[in-house]
């Protein structure tokens, strides 16, 4: 598993309070939160979890917020390329990754996150589907490394993993496959910022090669 805190057992930083969000703030150790226009989620560590798990990552809507199409509202892990660099991708040996997740809100529908590199050139809007309300359910997006695109291999920025939590439609794109944009979230995603007082819960990540 390439992520770091994917249980969100460790909150170092807050000590379980909650953080209303500003862009750029890391929230659960290892989880960056953004947002285009401040305040309108809020986050903290739950004891709500599936069988197996202790704690998850509460995102809380503060508002109705309606997005414009230029706004995005996300979290993300940032993996060091050196602990990526074996996936060999940008090369023909680009290697397939899953992405695997435990997710439960408020709202039901079709949710959306990407995969990009650090300079957010190449990404790869994927979607998934809530289908019960407050229930825990187990998703799982496998997807075929980019061959193409600049991925770095050190101590920087290897790849972004995001969770969005509402995006506009310059930010979003079609879900299942690599392109050359800055796109955050599947089109036509569920905006978790756009029902005052709508959650998420998300536990168990986990970003592994192959299927």
């Amino acid at each position: 598993n390439r992520i770091i805190n994917g249980a969100m057992t460790v909150d170092q930083r807050n000590a379980g309070a909650v953080t209303v969000n500003t862009s750029g703030l890391y929230t659960i150790d290892r989880w960056q939160a953004n947002q285009t226009s401040t305040g309108k989620f809020s986050v903290d560590k739950s004891t709500i979890a599936p069988a197996g798990f202790t704690n998850s990552y509460l995102a809380t809507s503060l508002s109705a917020y309606s997005v414009s199409s230029s706004d995005i509202f996300f979290f993300q892990q940032n993996i060091e390329g050196n602990n990526v660099a074996d996936l060999a991708w940008g090369t023909a040996n680009a290697k397939t990754i899953t992405l695997s997740f435990w997710v439960r809100s408020s709202l039901t529908g079709t949710f959306g996150g990407c995969l990009a590199n650090s300079a957010h050139n190449r990404s790869y809007p994927f979607s998934y589907t809530i289908s019960v309300a407050d229930t825990w359910e187990q998703k799982s997006v496998t997807v075929a490394g980019d061959t193409t695109g600049t991925w770095a291999t050190d101590n920087t920025k290897g790849l972004q993993v995001i969770f969005a939590l509402g995006g506009g439609s310059t930010r979003s794109g079609t879900a299942g496959s690599w392109q050359a944009a800055a796109l955050y979230t599947a089109t036509g995603a569920t905006s978790l910022v756009g029902t005052s007082g709508a959650t998420f819960y998300i536990t168990g990540v986990q970003l592994e090669a192959g299927s």
